[in-house]
């Protein structure tokens, strides 16, 4: 699976885990370069609180679209040290 923005592959990988109708990727597949931390944190009742990165691509930034969770319930255990996409993000084979 390849995430996509901004006509760029921003992370790439065969191990994604489909929750809730989102690829969560492995952390080590996602290109760094394109990614900065945000201060921003929204809490899941059942996964936990989830952190953000503003990505960086050709000159064009998008504020928190992907997200991940430092620490999670037990629930969510799966998807611990991976990261998910929205805002325009597009998940292709």
């Amino acid at each position: 699976m390849k995430a996509i923005w901004n006509k760029t592959v921003i992370a790439e990988s065969n191990n994604t885990l489909v929750l809730e109708n989102n690829h969560y990727f492995p952390a080590d597949s996602i290109k760094d370069e394109y990614f900065k931390p945000s201060g921003s944190h929204t809490t899941c009742p059942w996964k936990g609180e989830a952190s953000y990165y503003t990505l960086e691509v050709n000159g064009q930034r998008n504020e928190d679209a992907a997200w991940y969770y430092p620490e999670v319930s037990e629930l969510a255990k799966g998807i611990k040290g991976r990261v998910a996409f929205w805002k325009g993000v597009q998940i292709e084979k």
